[in-house]
């Protein structure tokens, strides 16, 4: 078994970048080139209040798809668990996580579950708050409150981008109302989306929000944020759902809950233990970094987090 140190994670990181070669950057999103394909950061964050980071750990990118692990967080505080899950499901999908024809199927009322964008637009419309700027800013304090860092911000020019390229977003989100399953205010609801998608987060950030979540919602001054029973919701559904069409295959080669997004970031959660947070611009045709995946399950095998091993033989 390796020890957790800054030299193997440099080593971990060097033996995984190249795996960046079989991905693409996501060029919708500003600043995003071809230049970014071979950046790969990571940081760790123990329950024991270590930390280690290696490669373009300060990198920021877009939260993307991660912000949907804190919008489930406060949709749950907010309405609780059953009043969330007659709004989305909890099941895992085959399908891409920005499918029409996943909530187009006459036996489903409802998105799949929070991770995939019509879920978290669902979500989205359970965040209590006066208006879209109150709701944001609620956001944006509890995501400071998680990650102890006051300079989080929403880009403006990946807030645009959205706007500019959310039609798929629209569509999906005008279909739900249409079908009952979304009844708040729609252009609300997305709005919301958007802005979440685009606050700028570096390794450090990433792997503190899976600390919170290792620490069932203590932060790092011992206060509690948010109830262990939300987050036991959370964390099953990043488990089943948080990779896209590809959670299964993290399940059994990871093993622990991780939640990626398009623009190369992932969290990941080995409860009780740590918080992990990668970055690698570089994702495959599902969404998913293929450096950065590369590397969640190198350290899962090397550091042995998988929560479902074991150490009997027979």
């Amino acid at each position: 078994m390796e020890q957790l140190s800054n030299e193997y994670l440099n080593e971990a990181i060097e033996d995984c970048r190249p795996y960046a070669v079989n991905g693409n950057v996501n060029t919708s999103l500003p600043n995003f080139d071809d230049t970014l394909r071979d950046k790969l950061g990571v940081s760790i964050m123990t329950t024991d209040q270590n930390v280690y980071s290696a490669g373009n750990s300060t990198h920021c990118v877009p939260m993307q798809s991660t912000a949907k692990v804190i919008a489930l967080m406060l949709a749950l505080h907010d309405f609780g668990k059953e009043r969330v899950f007659q709004a989305v499901g909890m099941e895992p999908t085959d399908e891409m996580f920005n499918s029409i024809g996943a909530i187009e199927s006459h036996d489903k009322v409802k998105p799949f579950n929070p991770m995939v964008n019509a879920g978290a637009i669902a979500v989205c419309s359970l965040i209590k708050g006066g208006n879209n700027d109150n709701r944001f800013d609620r956001y944006l304090r509890f995501l400071k409150q998680i990650t102890n860092n006051n300079e989080l911000a929403m880009d403006e020019s990946v807030y645009q981008a959205e706007i500019a390229n959310g039609a798929r977003n629209r569509s999906l989100a005008y279909f739900m109302q249409s079908t009952g399953a979304l009844i708040f205010d729609v252009e609300a609801a997305l709005d919301l989306y958007f802005r979440i998608n685009a606050v700028m987060m570096s390794c450090d950030d990433f792997a503190r929000v899976g600390l919170l979540l290792a620490r069932d919602g203590i932060d790092s001054t011992g206060k509690r944020l948010i109830p262990p029973h939300h987050l036991r919701t959370v964390k099953a559904i990043m488990m089943t759902s948080g990779m896209y069409n590809s959670s299964g295959e993290y399940a059994v080669d990871a093993g622990f809950p991780c939640k990626s997004g398009v623009s190369g970031s992932i969290i990941g959660v080995v409860p009780g233990r740590m918080g992990i947070g990668i970055v690698g611009p570089a994702i495959d045709k599902k969404g998913n970094s293929t450096a950065g995946g590369a590397l969640i399950k190198k350290l899962s095998k090397d550091l042995k987090l998988n929560m479902f091993r074991t150490e009997s033989t027979y």
